[in-house]
């Protein structure tokens, strides 16, 4: 450990503003950064739960233009992202807030790359290739998942290649994001469990990164903590805002987490997974959780305990192989009472498949932090595993 304590290691993050109703202070935030007029990237689902009127609301208070983008699906696509850009110099905006799950979010951030960046967004895939900071971007979360609001992180999908591509920059933190746990209220028990899900896997990935740190890993446990112990409460009582809050939470401090120390060959998998069959993200992550955490537990057992520890599994007296199975085991059941415990041949995939979802995975940034290394036939056999 000691090593890793004086390694140089950076922690970037947007401002934060976490509470009950802190959606409604998005106008004040835009009216500080010299708001114009801005484009509120946001979806239909959003949009009918009522969250986007009450940010608009907020807008027209502070006397503040706005047009509303709400062309975007589950796994915003590359022309999603065009389109978006197109209407933001159309309108003459010069503000961007993003209300909404990750969808929206890193659809907004594209379009912000775009408008400074004048170039196809396609071309920006890998780490530190924004060169030009978007303009001021402002989110309001919904979903307690994705953590696109807090992150480095912007994923879009290729649709034409039925890929998904990761673009990793500091420039794609937002400058303000307005954490309000009432926006879970309207999610139903399949979303929580899924966004749930995803927000344990960005936690567990960041703290057995190669790139974590002391500061990352003190958020990772603690998101650890809150989402297993919450996520099942929150699936069974959608309406109990305590629990809420502690999963929006749980899925800041996973975020916070994995910006700085990335992630791993879970969501390389899961990035590759979701651009072939158009899955919810969580989802993905979730058939492959056991089988990816399987493959390294070898190579950070240590790390693996402490994430037992703070999930409250009982591991004294145990040997390693049998700590292994106990993790294993309690992150079975969390998927199976959650209800998001399929396989991938439930899903449509076939072991035809397999080769080019490995050929994609192995590609994505994600598995350069991965604890253990993974050639493509590694990815293969994880991607069998999980069939």
């Amino acid at each position: 450990m000691i090593k890793n304590e004086i390694e140089l290691r950076k922690f970037v993050s947007p401002e934060l503003v976490f509470g009950v109703d802190s959606r409604f202070l998005a106008g004040r935030y835009a009216k500080n950064f010299g708001a114009r007029k801005a484009l509120v990237v946001t979806d239909q689902g959003v949009i009918a739960a009522g969250w986007t009127k009450h940010v608009t609301d907020s807008l027209k208070s502070e006397g503040i233009l706005y047009e509303v983008f709400s062309g975007v699906s589950p796994n915003p696509r590359a022309e999603e992202v065009m389109q978006g850009e197109e209407l933001y110099n159309s309108y003459g905006c010069n503000i961007i807030i993003a209300v909404g799950g990750g969808s929206p979010i890193d659809c907004a951030k594209g379009i912000g790359i775009v408008s400074s960046n004048k170039q196809h967004i396609l071309k920006f895939e890998g780490i530190d290739k924004v060169l030009i900071p978007m303009p001021p971007l402002i989110c309001v979360p919904t979903t307690g998942g994705t953590s696109a609001d807090v992150s480095q992180f912007d994923i879009i999908t290729d649709y034409n290649n039925k890929v998904k591509i990761a673009i990793i920059s500091k420039t794609l933190v937002p400058d303000v994001t307005l954490v309000d746990p009432v926006t879970l209220s309207t999610m139903d028990s399949y979303l929580t469990a899924c966004t749930g899900i995803d927000a344990l896997v960005h936690a567990i990935e960041a703290f057995v990164s190669n790139a974590s740190s002391p500061i990352t890993d003190m958020h990772a446990l603690e998101a650890i903590r809150l989402l297993s112990k919450n996520l099942l409460p929150s699936i069974a009582e959608l309406d109990n805002i305590e629990l809420r809050s502690n999963m929006m939470l749980g899925s800041l401090e996973a975020g916070l987490a994995f910006s700085n120390a990335s992630l791993g060959c879970i969501h390389a998998m899961a990035h590759s997974l979701g651009g072939v069959l158009d899955l919810p993200h969580g989802e993905c992550n979730a058939i492959l959780l056991r089988h990816g955490i399987r493959f390294n537990f070898e190579k950070a057992v240590e790390k693996y305990e402490a994430i037992g520890k703070a999930m409250n599994i009982d591991l004294r007296g145990m040997n390693v192989k049998e700590k292994g199975k106990a993790i294993l085991k309690e992150i079975d059941r969390l998927r199976t009472k959650a209800g998001v415990n399929k396989k991938l041949s439930q899903k449509g995939i076939s072991i035809a498949d397999i080769p080019k979802l490995a050929k994609n995975a192995i590609k994505d940034a994600c598995m350069a932090t991965n604890p253990r290394h993974a050639n493509k036939r590694d990815i293969e056999v994880i991607y069998e595993e999980a069939l």
